[in-house]
């Protein structure tokens, strides 16, 4: 199957990440119309071709066009691309639900997990939509900052989704000589790792502010990605999904990318600045800091040890000074790498 057959898309949601996707398929000939709350993302679209509030100086597709009207967006789609801040999409879906074409298939780009009752997208999802077009429902995730992939450059990520069908139409519909997509029936893991990763990278920002060096970093992804799975495992997720793009793969760029605003969040704390400072600045607030919470009332919940996860919900929700934080980790009881049964002949 071809792109060619599902070619009407609705983006909603014109931030960075949104406003990549809308451009990519846009020049890829898909009839694609992307809702912007912001009526100056509409305004300096007309003006200049560009989304100057979230993607400033990068030029986008003309064929691609931005409006303010959710209704407008939505009408006659094929395929409904949902890029919206995870906090707020349980009351914009209650608003765009009832006019999502019954027959399209909706994919979800956002990545976090809702504070308030601790649902993952795939669930907001199931509760906002038909049973039929919710199993269809496919989450995009991987490795991918808007701004690379807007300037054309290569990109791998990953499409899951409980429908085999779907999730290769996503593919195909997706996929050009600059964006290479992989799919993977495992929704959890996916969800799962496109989130907790953000957490992660609050954590290797905090090392990089606090000049603790590569060695530091490093451990921190290694034990970060250890416990991302062992969380995902307990809801459900397959071991091997934090292996792949979603997870190692999105874990190494946020952790390490310059343009990632998690990692930055936490360079910020690691310098000294608090999170009031922080936010109180920003005109969007990195995913993660919200997913911070969101993970630490998960991992309660089950009993899944999470160290590194913990302390950055220190950092960020209790303000504990991070260089205390690094204490408690270094100096938490020696253990095993992978406390599991012993290998065949190894004794006790």
């Amino acid at each position: 199957m071809t792109a060619a057959a599902l070619d009407r898309v609705a983006v909603i949601g014109a931030g960075a990440w949104g406003t990549a996707l809308a451009d990519l398929l846009a020049r890829s000939g898909c009839e694609v119309r992307l809702w912007a709350r912001e009526p100056e993302v509409v305004e300096s679209f007309g003006e200049r071709g560009e989304n100057g509030l979230y993607l400033e100086g990068v030029p986008l597709n003309r064929g691609l066009a931005v409006t303010n009207s959710l209704g407008s967006a939505l009408e006659g789609a094929e395929v409904v691309l949902w890029v919206c801040p995870v906090q707020y999409s349980a009351a914009l879906l209650a608003e765009a639900a009832p006019v999502i074409p019954r027959g399209a298939i909706v994919v979800s780009a956002s990545k976090g997990i809702e504070v308030a009752t601790l649902r993952r997208m795939d669930e907001i999802f199931a509760g906002a939509l038909a049973a039929e077009q919710a199993r269809g429902l496919c989450v995009l995730s991987g490795p991918s900052f808007a701004r690379e992939v807007a300037a054309g450059m290569p990109t791998a990520v990953v499409v899951a989704s409980r429908d085999r069908s779907a999730r290769r139409r996503i593919q195909a519909l997706f996929q050009t000589d600059r964006f290479r997509v992989y799919t993977n029936p495992d929704v959890v893991g996916v969800e799962l790792g496109g989130a907790l990763k953000n957490v992660i990278a609050v954590a290797a920002g905090v090392a990089a502010g606090l000049g603790l060096g590569h060695n530091a970093v490093a451990a921190l992804m290694t034990r970060g990605l250890a416990e991302m799975s062992r969380l995902g495992v307990a809801l459900g997720a397959r071991h091997e999904t934090f292996a792949g793009l979603a997870g190692m793969g999105d874990l190494v760029l946020t952790c390490t990318g310059g343009l990632s605003r998690n990692r930055t969040v936490g360079v910020r704390l690691g310098r000294g600045e608090t999170m009031k400072e922080i936010t109180g600045e920003a005109r969007t607030v990195a995913e993660g800091v919200a997913t911070v919470r969101a993970v630490h009332d998960l991992a309660g919940r089950l009993g899944v040890e999470m160290p590194v996860s913990a302390e950055v919900y220190r950092i960020v929700a209790e303000g504990l000074d991070p260089m205390e934080a690094l204490h408690r980790l270094m100096t938490r009881e020696p253990t095993s790498e992978h406390p599991a049964a012993p290998l065949p002949g190894e004794g006790s």
